[in-house]
């Protein structure tokens, strides 16, 4: 399937939706133009920031001097743990067509590092793996309450991320998100007709033919998934049998702060710019009776198509129909994988 050079679709197995490529749109040689960094040099601390150690927050709360990562519950969070009102919803009378539901829960925020100026890729790996940890430890603690957990981190003003200090964010509740369900039961559907895990499956395809693998080590790969809406999408898996993020050894969690590095260096080598994007972990759900049909992986959704000022916008026929895109994510898994993996401002 590495000659499909003209227009066709591609289905997505872990969610069913279709993606419309038309490659004769975008099929001429990639010419390696690079833009300037955009933007000024932002300080390594801000007084003015939120999120900097020291600074004060909204209600008067003051950050702790943190030194590596910091997490709190988010001032202003979408989800709250308790809320008035609710026996409203369970006294109503529910109709087909209006439909409503009780949404607890938690949302937290997690600070990368104290550094204003460092995002992941300009961390070490032994920073990343503080922030894994930070991961892994929230994730296991909201696990224990809740059904689903999120982790995820919105980057750039581009995404709608109002703070330009590192970090990221979790969200946790007990109702399962579209996204998840879905992916919950095309896995479990796949290994019920096939008798294999869907994702364990893909890693094996994705290593054998190579054409959209970006970077990879002996626990984890990175692809540009066959299914890619965005024109940069990333698809980063375990290789082994991991289903949570509550699973993740310690040389699993080694080999996934190098390859988080990795792979944002590449991005922000594309266009020599802090590569804005939207990322999120997919776990199985906490309380599930079977998870065995279940994957741990990251989904990297970044905008920008051409230039560090050019995204790809989802309107139209997106919004209206199905995604679509030009640049095939075999040529944007070549264009990823032969970009430097020495970050471009180290070079400054």
């Amino acid at each position: 399937m590495n000659n499909l050079e003209f227009t066709h679709r591609r289905k997505n197995p872990l969610t069913g939706d279709w993606v419309l490529v038309s490659p004769h749109r975008n099929n001429r040689p990639w010419s390696g133009a690079t833009e300037a960094p955009s933007g000024e040099a932002l300080p390594k601390y801000d007084e003015n920031c939120p999120l900097c150690p020291g600074n004060s927050r909204a209600n008067d709360t003051h950050n702790p001097e943190y030194k590596d990562t910091f997490v709190f519950k988010n001032d202003f969070g979408a989800l709250v743990s308790e809320q008035s009102g609710t026996e409203a919803l369970a006294d109503a009378e529910q109709n087909p067509l209006f439909e409503a539901d009780v949404a607890n829960g938690e949302c937290r925020v997690i600070c990368f590092s104290p550094d204003h100026n460092k995002s992941l890729p300009e961390l070490t790996p032994n920073e990343i793996s503080k922030v894994i940890d930070t991961w892994q430890s929230n994730y296991v603690e909201l696990a224990e309450q809740y059904n689903c957990v999120h982790v995820f981190e919105n980057k750039g003003a581009i995404m709608g991320c109002s703070q330009p200090h590192p970090h990221g964010q979790i969200w946790a509740h007990d109702h399962l998100s579209t996204e998840v369900e879905v992916e919950d039961k095309n896995q479990f559907a796949y290994q019920a007709k096939h008798g294999s895990n869907l994702l364990g499956d893909y890693v094996a395809k994705e290593v054998a033919q190579q054409d959209r693998v970006v970077a990879q080590n002996d626990h984890w790969l990175v692809v540009v998934p066959f299914w890619a809406a965005w024109p940069f999408e990333t698809l980063l898996v375990a290789k082994g049998d991991v289903r949570h993020f509550g699973q993740l050894t310690q040389a699993q969690k080694d080999a996934l702060a190098e390859i988080l590095q990795e792979l944002t260096i590449r991005y922000d080598n594309v266009f020599n710019c802090s590569f804005p994007y939207s990322m999120g972990w997919h776990s199985a759900p906490a309380k599930a009776e079977d998870d065995s049909h279940w994957r741990l992986h990251a989904h990297f959704y970044p905008p920008l198509l051409r230039s560090a000022s050019v995204k790809k916008h989802m309107v139209g026929y997106e919004m209206l129909a199905e995604s679509q895109r030009d640049l095939s994510a075999e040529t944007a898994a070549k264009i990823l994988r032969e970009v430097s993996t020495t970050h471009y401002k180290q070079g400054e």
